[in-house]
């Protein structure tokens, strides 16, 4: 696929599973310093992994809480439960990803989560 193609593929993903305005925040903040960063996520992130079609959207989201919590990502955990939400996944089966979590990466981890993710949800709502 050439750049630009996968560039506007990557776009049309991450405002789907994101929403225009949360994207079109992202733009906005975008500096000459974040440029190559903005580009490489909406390409590659975007453009390639979330646009396959062999895994459906509920489960790549389902997959990315799991690792953000992992990891303690906190702030792209909780943008990510909003887009979970917007990909169809249940308040009740983020829970489920986040005890699973517990079990593979760890209770702290879990319990950080959880936090993050119930104010996530309480803001959605």
């Amino acid at each position: 696929m050439a750049e630009p193609a996968r560039y506007d593929t990557g776009m049309a993903v991450r405002r789907e599973v994101l929403g225009d305005a949360f994207v079109d925040h992202a733009i906005a903040a975008t500096t000459p310093f974040t440029a190559a960063f903005q580009d490489l996520i909406t390409r590659y992130a975007w453009g390639d992994v979330w646009a396959r079609d062999e895994l459906d959207r509920r489960t790549r989201s389902c997959v990315t809480l799991a690792l953000l919590a992992a990891l303690g990502a906190h702030d792209e955990l909780a943008m990510h439960v909003r887009a979970a939400r917007r990909n169809g996944v249940t308040p009740d089966e983020i829970r489920e990803v986040l005890l699973h979590t517990a079990v593979y990466a760890g209770v702290p981890a879990a319990n950080t989560a959880f936090a993050v993710a119930q104010r996530a949800l309480a803001d959605a709502d």
